[in-house]
């Protein structure tokens, strides 16, 4: 998450309901199932990055073919590592990405990830809170990439009302909750607990409107919070947040270039019918859409690619 929230600022449709565009039945609505799948990350030192999200984060190595390292936990890749030593950083005030974040289902297993990534990397941590509706600690990569790694809490504590989810920044203190929660046998295998996804991305945009427009409107996102002008919070099938996009670092940046950082935000729908109303859809409102005949892919206002995948 990222920013105190209240339920006074916050506006949602959490209701699961799928509706139809008017102009010739297009669903415009994401499958209420649609979940989020790996982040692809341009990065500069592919051994370094490698060592960070395995041996401090711990997702496993699931792939390593030359210039490309797939991470994740349980088969299920979170983190993909694309070589690119030529290209430079973002400059300051950019868009991009703010941070990915990684869901435990289990406290036990967060607390491992935190604690292994506090003794392997102490210097990148950034910070923690409870979000009411999760409890997140915060790091920022070698490369300056912001990670966060959280626990939701059950669906049934979240507060919503009218259609409002109710998400703050309380303080959490991460020596109380790593001696809660660690695991007696976490100093044996850092990574034993498999469990670990991609739980939400939250990007750096230059304007949330646009993002609004964009990510609800033509992708289908609902709206599950706001922030004023500084920030969005989006999701599917009445989750707290698939996705967030700020204005905090970024107010104003326009179309991205190629950099390290953010490569590709992966998105994952249940069928390739999904797939083919979501291209349907984008079509319609004009945004260009390459299709692969299982996946599509496609650019948002700032330039960042994201790819639609079917899980069957």
């Amino acid at each position: 998450m990222g920013s105190p929230l209240s339920t006074d600022s916050a506006r949602a449709d959490a209701g699961g309901a799928v509706a139809h565009d008017p102009h010739g039945g297009v669903a415009d609505r994401l499958s209420q199932r649609a979940a989020m799948g790996a982040v692809t990350l341009n990065v500069a030192d592919l051994d370094a990055m490698t060592r960070y999200y395995s041996q401090a984060v711990t997702l496993r190595v699931l792939s390593h073919d030359h210039d490309r390292v797939v991470l994740g936990r349980g088969g299920e890749p979170a983190v993909i590592l694309v070589h690119e030593p030529s290209l430079r950083h973002a400059p300051s005030g950019g868009a991009g990405l703010f941070h990915t974040a990684i869901v435990f289902d289990t406290r036990a297993a967060l607390a491992t990830a935190v604690l292994s990534t506090m003794r392997y990397a102490p210097g990148t941590f950034a910070g923690s809170a409870d979000h009411l509706v999760s409890e997140a600690f915060y790091f920022t990569d070698p490369e300056g990439n912001g990670v966060e790694l959280y626990f939701d809490r059950e669906r049934t504590t979240w507060s919503w009302v009218h259609g409002q989810v109710a998400m703050d920044t309380l303080h959490l203190d991460p020596r109380a909750y790593l001696t809660k929660y660690l695991p007696a046998d976490e100093a044996a295998d850092p990574g034993a607990h498999a469990d670990g996804r991609v739980g939400h991305i939250h990007l750096s945009v230059g304007n949330v409107a646009v993002a609004r427009d964009f990510y609800v409107n033509r992708l289908g996102f609902d709206v599950t919070a706001t922030l004023g002008s500084a920030a969005l919070f989006v999701s599917a099938g009445g989750y707290h947040h698939h996705m967030a996009m700020n204005v905090w670092n970024s107010r104003g940046a326009g179309r991205r270039g190629r950099t390290l950082g953010l490569a590709e935000v992966g998105i994952v729908v249940p069928s390739r019918e999904d797939v083919e109303q979501t291209s349907d859809r984008l079509g319609h409102f004009g945004v260009a859409v390459r299709d692969d005949g299982r996946a599509i892919s496609f650019a948002d206002p700032w330039n960042n690619t994201v790819t639609l995948t079917p899980n069957a």
